[in-house]
């Protein structure tokens, strides 16, 4: 399949914003007889013979998650769940709560626990004034859970209840510890 050619208000188009930008080495001026470039290559799929089984695609890696039953959802809302365990994120640099963050998450699930409490502050205010560094941790906690090794062990993460914390905590869920059959 051969590459369409441009009209001239698309060439002269081009030439405007190729004007624009400054080239990391010298390269030949563009001409409006130029060949159009080839197609790319369309990706190799391996050729299956027609006894073969199809092949499982591999389970994407687990994330945490973002449903929970709606039962969980009401009781989280309405501050009835009693977290398992908490902990305090407030006065850490951003590595050493990274690093407590880890190691809380790494006992919760050891120790079988369903929700833990992340105080990290309350994110500062829309109409703040001043400049400030307030609400990095908060800011860096999913990016955080997302990349964790503990990812998959992480059913929900949700607001928390004003009486655990509010704005200033966060809950997360945690998986069900399987049992071994």
């Amino acid at each position: 399949m051969a590459g369409r050619r441009l009209s001239a208000e698309e060439r002269a188009l081009w030439r405007r914003v190729a004007a624009t930008v400054t080239p990391l080495a010298p390269a030949a001026p563009l001409t409006d007889d130029a060949p159009p470039l080839p197609p790319a290559p369309a990706p190799k799929q391996p050729k299956l013979h027609p006894l073969d089984p199809p092949r499982p695609r591999p389970a994407p890696p687990r994330a945490p998650g973002v449903t929970l039953d709606g039962g969980w959802d009401r009781r989280l809302a309405k501050g009835i769940v009693a977290p398992d365990a908490s902990i305090d994120l407030h006065g850490h640099s951003l590595d050493s709560a990274h690093h407590l963050l880890d190691l809380t998450l790494e006992r919760a699930i050891r120790r079988g626990d369903r929700l833990l409490l992340v105080i990290t502050g309350r994110p500062p205010r829309a109409d703040s004034e001043r400049p400030h560094a307030r609400g990095r941790i908060r800011a860096s906690i999913a990016d955080w859970l997302a990349a964790s090794r503990h990812a998959g062990q992480i059913a929900a993460i949700r607001p928390a209840h004003p009486r655990h914390g509010g704005a200033g905590a966060l809950y997360l869920v945690l998986r069900r510890p399987r049992s071994p059959n």
